[in-house]
């Protein structure tokens, strides 16, 4: 009998080890698959940026190849011009020696219009990797929220209102500081961009409270974000500035409700560093 009583402990522990076996088989399955869809879209990602890099890499390439051709060119045709016009006594060898001085100057002037070619074309390799990288940050969130773009050279991050705040409120929601967070993951990263926070409003008179006006609504909320990059992301307050652009600026048409909710935004742009540009504008043309 005693024997029995413990034979059915032991069976009832089989059976339950046996049952449990292939469910925890389908949870590992099922983990592995999640695991193996994120690792192919990260690597479709990643194959995406080395494909742009290399194409912007092979046309700058090109075109550096190509300016010093006509380079050597110039240099080429000036110094059969003067030797021509040595031949023929049209001037004299003081007059060929100031014509020389001054086709060098023209030479000068290409090498510096070439320095800010090769300046500009950097610039723009480091705003499309800076999307990229936006971009995987931010992951799939819809499109219609939260917008990464590059115009004329510089980088915006736009943000629907309704991701951030309340309607007519400038408090952020907990929503909001996931977003942020994902944003504030790669400016963290990049400790020489420095950028603005720009609250937007449609053109719905704001109900005067606590605040006067859009104006007061706007900076509000420019002021929030800044706020939360800052104290809860560590972004140093010294790289950042907050402003608020009103009614004044839309992207969209107020006549509607979807082109109200449109310029209902946040936007973050990311300054361009000027004073590089400014440094090669005062090296001496000569």
């Amino acid at each position: 009998m005693r024997i029995e009583r413990l034979a059915l402990p032991v069976a009832l522990v089989t059976i339950f080890a046996s049952c449990s076996a292939p469910r925890k088989l389908r949870e590992s399955e099922a983990r592995n698959a999640h695991l193996d869809s994120l690792y192919r879209t990260a690597s479709g990602q990643l194959k995406k940026c080395e494909e742009d890099a290399a194409r912007a890499a092979a046309s700058y390439k090109d075109k550096v190849e190509n300016l010093q051709e006509q380079q050597a060119q110039l240099k080429t045709n000036n110094s059969q011009m003067l030797e021509h016009l040595k031949e023929l006594s049209v001037i004299s060898g003081s007059q060929a020696e100031s014509i020389k001085k001054s086709l060098d100057n023209i030479g000068a002037k290409d090498a510096y219009i070439k320095d800010l070619q090769s300046a500009i074309a950097r610039k723009d390799s480091l705003n499309m990797q800076l999307v990229m990288n936006l971009k995987g940050a931010v992951g799939n969130m819809d499109d219609k929220d939260i917008n990464i773009k590059v115009e004329k050279g510089v980088v915006y991050i736009d943000i629907s209102d309704k991701l951030l705040f309340k309607s007519g409120s400038y408090d952020i929601n907990e929503r909001a500081k996931e977003v942020l967070g994902k944003v504030a993951k790669v400016l963290i990263n990049q400790p020489d961009i420095e950028f603005m926070v720009e609250g937007h409003t449609d053109n719905v008179p704001y109900r005067p409270n606590v605040l006067l006006d859009n104006w007061d609504l706007s900076v509000k909320r420019a002021t929030s974000v800044v706020r939360i990059l800052q104290n809860q992301y560590n972004i140093p307050a010294a790289r950042m500035t907050a402003a608020g652009r009103s009614e004044f600026v839309p992207v969209a048409s107020n006549d509607s409700a979807e082109g109200r909710a449109a310029n209902r935004r946040t936007r973050i742009v990311i300054l361009p560093q000027l004073d590089q540009f400014f440094k090669l504008l005062e090296k001496p043309a000569n």
